[in-house]
């Protein structure tokens, strides 16, 4: 029965107007509430229970060829769409443009530049009115020069020259947010266990550290500073926290560059019979869930702002669409935002 019904013709406008005792112009007034149509509560009441009781639907391609809108963004990213923590960036994004009745297409491309090429032409083929860019984490792009043909947002990411607005996490802000609950919690032996590869998140995050420092009158010690990899292989964070609590003075608390870093920090931290947060305090950054709330102590971190991140995008290119004729503005907006503190049991 129900594959008979998925089978039969769908009802027209002429069908509507029919069953309402009405001109299909009528209908059409009525669908797409022309307001100088001067139609009758009556008669529009009676269009919308035809349509109700026929289950029409508009045909959305024909009315944005009348008001030369589609209502519809895309969304291209390289990994994010397979990230489970940066997936939120797609919900902030999908919430702000549906609030607005805007359709999110979304193409996950792998990192793959030949495809995020065809993504893009793709989409402009299918008439998007903006595009929202993004990366997996924060770091300088280079999108393909088509994406200018539409209003665009760069979410988690920027282009050097800064001609693209862009929405990405204060780094620098969170990185002074973990050494200050350090701080706050009577530590003043600090260590950073930072990433060892050249992206804004490294830089942000130790310009961060140290201006808590300096804030609070505590001297830098550079010894305290300690490079590692995410990773097994290598000099990793296990290796460095086993340095770092060797030392003639030994930290009481270490800020890590991320949670899994923190991970292997804890590891070191138990096999050297030391107690979190009792003899060591730890913190991580990004939140990932899957990490900081199994972890004995939870991890207190400091998270990414992932959802705020995919919402303040696709309001400013909404935002850019309504205001497409305008002039363009000299200095395109890079917005950052905060990253908020997760306390939980490490500190």
């Amino acid at each position: 029965m129900a594959a008979q019904r998925s089978r039969r013709k769908r009802p027209s406008m002429n069908d509507v107007a029919r069953l309402a005792g009405v001109s299909q112009t009528t209908v059409s007034f009525v669908v797409n509430n022309v307001e100088s149509a001067n139609i009758p509560p009556e008669t529009r009441k009676r269009v919308w229970k035809a349509i109700e009781q026929l289950g029409y639907r508009p045909n959305a391609m024909a009315r944005s060829l009348r008001s030369s809108r589609t209502h519809t963004l895309g969304f291209i990213s390289d990994e994010v769409a397979t990230t489970p923590y940066a997936g939120q960036m797609i919900q902030g994004a999908q919430d702000a443009a549906w609030e607005q009745d805007n359709l999110l297409l979304l193409v996950n491309t792998g990192a793959d530049a030949r495809l995020e090429e065809a993504a893009i032409e793709t989409l402009l083929e299918r008439q998007v009115e903006g595009i929202i860019y993004a990366a997996m984490y924060h770091r300088s792009v280079s999108p393909p020069s088509i994406i200018h043909e539409v209003p665009t947002v760069l979410l988690d990411c920027f282009i050097p020259d800064r001609s693209l607005p862009s929405v990405t996490p204060d780094e620098v802000q969170g990185g002074y947010t973990a050494t200050e609950t350090l701080i706050k919690a009577g530590h003043r032996r600090i260590a950073f266990i930072n990433n060892k590869d050249d992206i804004p998140a490294t830089r942000g995050r130790l310009a961060g550290y140290k201006k808590a420092l300096a804030d609070y009158h505590i001297p830098f010690d550079e010894t305290l500073v300690q490079i590692a990899g995410a990773g097994p292989s290598g000099f990793n964070s296990y290796e460095a926290t086993y340095q770092l609590m060797h030392l003639a003075n030994p930290p009481t608390a270490i800020f890590c560059f991320n949670d899994r870093m923190a991970m292997d920090t804890y590891q070191a931290l138990h096999r050297l019979g030391l107690s979190i947060p009792d003899d060591v305090a730890v913190i991580g950054f990004d939140n990932q869930e899957i990490i900081a709330d199994i972890l004995r102590p939870g991890l207190t971190t400091v998270a990414l702002p992932h959802y705020q991140m995919g919402w303040w995008a696709a309001q400013h290119l909404l935002q850019l669409i309504e205001n497409i004729d305008a002039p363009a503005p000299s200095s395109p907006v890079q917005h950052t935002i905060a990253c908020p503190l997760v306390l939980r049991h490490s500190v």
